[in-house]
């Protein structure tokens, strides 16, 4: 089987899924359309993996979610529509033009209350926050190469029993592959490496495939 029919034969069966799972939606629509006319990359989460993270938000009774990537503010969305009305929502992008489209997808869908868009770069905006209100999940969508900081950051940043999801972690296997010498794929082995011994979390690799490829996220959990 060709690379093509098998991307083609996950969309088709993301797309039977979502069929019967996920409804239409005209927020997350104008996200999308939104995003696309303002020339994005068509990079953000799928539908069924942001219910995922919805439901992931929801399953341990998140008030405070910090987001490291907000690109057009799609997972964005999905996360803040499942906090409760006093949640909160705090997400980090450099690109002032995506920070622009974000804001303007998440008002859209009623969250301005909730989410708040901060523009910098993430490490420099991580490192200045302080942990005396610890979020309850965190989401890592960012620059690869930097995923261990903002690992440090959300453990720091964190309470006790916090998920942390890291995204795009397999990367259509190349990360096993070393040579593949990627600054992406060696970010991911920094991460993994630092993971094998750090005794703070507990951590794995869910491999996916669907309309967005072979990827795969980590979950991580703060005990």
């Amino acid at each position: 089987m060709s690379a093509t029919s098998a991307h083609e034969d996950w969309a088709r069966s993301d797309a039977y899924h979502n069929s019967f799972l996920l409804a239409p939606d005209d927020a997350l629509t104008f996200a999308k359309a939104n995003s696309d006319k303002h020339g994005l990359r068509d990079i953000a989460v799928s539908a069924a993996q942001g219910k995922y993270l919805s439901l992931l938000v929801r399953s341990i009774g998140a008030k405070r979610v910090l987001e490291v990537g907000t690109l057009g503010g799609y997972s964005t969305i999905w996360m803040g529509r499942a906090l409760p009305e006093d949640g909160e929502l705090i997400t980090l992008e450099l690109n002032e033009k995506h920070v622009q489209v974000a804001r303007e997808n998440i008002a859209h869908a009623g969250l301005a209350d909730k989410v708040k868009v901060v523009q910098g770069v993430a490490a420099e905006s991580l490192a200045k926050m302080a942990a005396d209100k610890p979020f309850d999940f965190v989401f890592i969508d960012a620059d690869k190469p930097n995923n261990l900081t903002y690992l440090l950051e959300a453990k720091r940043l964190t309470r006790k029993g916090a998920v942390i999801i890291i995204d795009n972690v397999v990367r259509r296997g190349k990360v096993a592959d070393l040579a593949y010498t990627d600054a992406n794929c060696e970010g991911i082995r920094r991460l993994l490496t630092h993971l094998k011994t750090d005794r703070e979390v507990e951590a794995t690799t869910i491999s996916t495939v669907g309309e967005k490829g072979w990827d795969g996220f980590m979950y991580v959990l703060k005990p």
